[in-house]
C-alpha cells in the first residue's frame, strides 16, 4: 500500500516509521521539503530522523498525496484545512483520508480548549471541505507512540473509527490492526468524531494526573 503521511512532527514521524517498518511505501508530506531537510532547530531535526529512515521519502503535500492510496493527516488540527488545501482536493478525491488531528486551541495557554465541539467536529469540517475524500477519524485519543505500538501497554486497549464510508473505515481498521490494535470500535458516521475529539480534555487531565502520556482508554463490555 502507498501511504502519504502529511506532517513531519512527532505523530507524522511515528506513523510513517511504523508503516515503513511494516513494508508499506511511505512518503512524508511537508510544505517545503528543502526547508524541512535543512532545518536544524529543535531537539530532533527532521534530517536526523530521515537519516535513520532512509526508506521514507519526503515530498510536498501535493506530491505526497497525489502518489498515495491512503493519505494520513498527522498535522496540527488548527492548520488542518490549510494543510489539506495545500495537498489539493483533486489529490485527495476518492482516497481514504485518515485524520488523526484534534481541534486544540492553545491561544490561552495550557490546558487548551477545543475550537469546535458539541454540534460539529474537525473531522466533519474536513469532510465538508473535501467532499470527494473518504474521511476516517481515528487514533486521536492516544499518544503517538501508542498509536503505532499499542503493545507497549500491559493489556489491550481501545481505539475508535468514525466515517461515512464503510470501505474506507475497513481500510483504516486494517491499518490499525497492522499496528497491533485488537479492539477497534466503529462509532458510526463522521459526526461521531465529535465524541472522540471531546475526549481530549479528559485525556489531557489524565496525563497531568498520571504524570505520563503512556495510557489509553479501554471499553469493557
Amino acid at each position: 500500500m502507498k501511504y502519504a503521511v502529511l506532517g513531519t512532527g512527532m505523530v507524522g514521524r511515528a506513523v510513517a516509521a511504523r508503516l515503513a517498518e511494516l513494508g508499506h511505501d511511505v512518503t512524508v508530506g511537508t510544505r517545503d521539503p528543502e526547508a524541512t531537510s535543512a532545518r536544524t532547530d529543535g531537539d530532533a531535526p527532521y534530517a536526523a530522523w530521515a537519516a535513520d529512515h532512509a526508506d521514507v521519502s519526503l515530498a510536498t503535500f501535493a506530491d505526497a498525496a497525489a502518489g498515495a492510496d491512503v493519505v494520513v493527516h498527522a498535522g496540527s488540527g488548527l492548520a488542518a484545512l490549510d494543510l489539506l488545501g495545500a495537498a489539493g482536493a483533486d489529490n485527495l478525491a476518492g482516497k481514504v483520508l485518515v485524520d488523526i488531528s484534534n481541534p486544540l486551541d492553545f491561544s490561552a495557554g495550557f490546558p487548551p480548549t477545543l475550537f469546535v465541539k458539541d454540534t460539529d467536529s474537525l473531522g466533519e469540517q474536513i469532510q465538508r471541505a473535501f467532499p470527494q475524500a473518504r474521511v476516517v477519524k481515528t487514533l486521536n485519543t492516544l499518544t503517538a507512540d501508542l498509536m503505532v505500538h499499542p503493545g507497549a501497554l500491559p493489556e489491550a486497549s481501545t481505539v475508535f473509527v468514525s466515517g461515512d464510508d464503510a470501505e474506507a473505515k475497513a481500510i483504516a481498521t486494517a491499518m490499525l490492526t497492522e499496528f497491533g490494535h485488537s479492539d477497534v470500535i466503529d462509532l458510526g458516521d463522521i459526526s461521531t468524531a465529535r465524541g472522540t475529539e471531546m475526549l481530549l480534555p479528559v485525556w489531557l487531565r489524565l496525563m497531568g494526573s498520571l504524570g505520563t502520556a503512556t495510557f489509553n482508554f479501554k471499553i469493557v463490555r
